[in-house]
């Protein structure tokens, strides 16, 4: 059975303030988000239904809504009555504040529309290429008939290929200081440890930490020394990598990026244009290798290109790599059966809606064919967030997941090495306990 929209429920009088949700301090609340997050989730629907809240440190009450209908209305309202780039501005001190993520309004829209042309169509189809030989080459390491974690592999192959999108050089002598430094980066904030500070210091203070401010600092060096050099290139005009085509675009009155735009919006392409997608991709190895039934129909038809597709939209359903997307009350918002008001915080729930029965029968078993027969939901299969929000790298991430399993998947017999892998928190993204052990031998 595929993908339904839930059915309508009954609304009774509007109320204003915060739905209900659990009565806990602010800190109890925000341990319970960072260490068991879906369980902390599923609790709230199961007491308080698909609109509920959570306090959490130093951002008063989160309004989670887990209905199609509540999330349509997020992604349709107004970008002045609710705000994602200011809900985002814990990521700051990671992307700067002049990052696609962070900023709003009509700001916002025109940094997409210069941005948006290198993801989609024949520009990505380009992309094919330099995806299929990254994978090749890092499959080439794996270790034969040894039990390992695939997400390591996943991660340096999404790194290879956005850096040579973004910057157009084969050569690894320029880029291994810049990848050297953008994994140092990511590692450190990836901890869940610096979760915690992030959250009780707040991202306003994040730079007092001397080894953050280190790690960034080296990663912002390389870019704008990378940024100097390209605009330094007399052929600047002939290239085509998505840094040059960043520096020939212009805004709406003629100027074009300086180099803390460019710096801020590099940080964002490589950071989310890599890490989201592979950890994707080491869900689906993961989903496969103890699925060995949607594996081999993969292997024994590597042609059929809706089945892969089905399957990755099963595996962004049951491991969305986001649980939640942001937005920050700018005008009262009806929502729900409340009108939330002025600096309340929003977040459609990925994770439930993706998880909900009356949208998805047997919703924990992982069924590909779920999607053969109907494209997914605008309102109910939200990996990639929606609205005028939706990630500009979507098409560029299913993609390049397709390009990675058509090229992979044929040559590797591929089997489980343990049980089915549980979701656990980094930073803000869900991935695979012990990294999605795998075993793997050439066919």
């Amino acid at each position: 059975m595929t993908a339904t929209a839930a059915p309508p429920r009954e609304r009774g009088a509007l109320r204003d303030g915060i739905p209900p949700g659990p009565n806990l301090p602010p800190a109890l609340s925000t341990a319970r988000w960072m260490v068991r997050p879906t369980a902390y989730m599923e609790e709230c629907r199961r007491r308080y239904g698909d609109v509920f809240s959570f306090p959490i440190v130093r951002e008063g009450r989160w309004v989670l809504v887990a209905d199609p209908d509540d999330v349509k209305r997020v992604f349709q309202a107004s970008p002045e009555a609710l705000r994602a780039g200011e809900a985002n501005a814990v990521l700051g001190p990671i992307v700067g504040s002049r990052s696609l993520l962070l900023l709003d309004g009509s700001r916002h829209l025109e940094e997409r529309r210069i941005m948006l042309p290198a993801f989609h169509g024949e520009r990505m189809q380009s992309y094919a290429s330099i995806m299929r030989e990254a994978a090749e080459a890092e499959a080439a390491r794996w270790p034969r008939g040894e039990a390992f974690p695939v997400w390591p592999a996943t991660q340096a192959i999404t790194l290879e290929v956005i850096m040579r999108a973004v910057f157009g050089v084969e050569g690894s002598e320029r880029l291994d200081p810049l990848r050297a430094a953008l994994r140092e980066l990511l590692d450190w904030a990836g901890e869940r440890s610096r979760l915690f500070l992030l959250a009780f210091i707040g991202s306003k203070r994040m730079h007092r930490v001397s080894a953050f401010a280190r790690a960034t600092e080296a990663v912002s060096e390389l870019l704008l020394e990378e940024i100097r050099r390209h605009r330094a290139d007399p052929r600047l005009d002939e290239r085509e990598d998505i840094l040059s085509l960043l520096l020939q675009a212009r805004y709406e009155d003629g100027s074009a990026m300086g180099d803390d735009e460019l710096r801020d919006e590099l940080v964002t392409l490589l950071v989310a244009g890599h890490e989201t997608t592979a950890t994707s991709l080491a869900w689906t190895f993961e989903r496969l290798v103890h699925h060995p039934e949607v594996l081999a129909r993969l292997q024994d038809a590597p042609e059929d290109g809706d089945y892969l597709d089905a399957v990755i939209k099963e595996t962004l359903r049951l491991r969305p790599v986001l649980p939640i997307v942001v937005r920050k009350v700018h005008e009262p918002f009806e929502v729900g059966g409340w009108r939330l008001p002025v600096g309340s915080t929003i977040a459609p729930c990925i994770y439930l809606i993706h998880r909900d029965p009356r949208i998805y029968p047997d919703p924990l078993s992982f069924r590909p064919e779920r999607f053969l027969d109907r494209p997914a939901g605008t309102y109910t299969w939200l990996p990639f967030g929606g609205g005028v929000r939706r990630c500009i790298g979507a098409s560029f991430a299913l993609f390049e997941m397709k390009e990675v399993l058509r090229t992979l998947l044929p040559l590797w017999d591929l089997s489980a090495a343990g049980a089915p892998e549980r979701i656990v928190r980094r930073t803000i993204t869900y991935v695979p306990q012990h990294g999605a052990r795998i075993l793997a031998t050439p066919r």
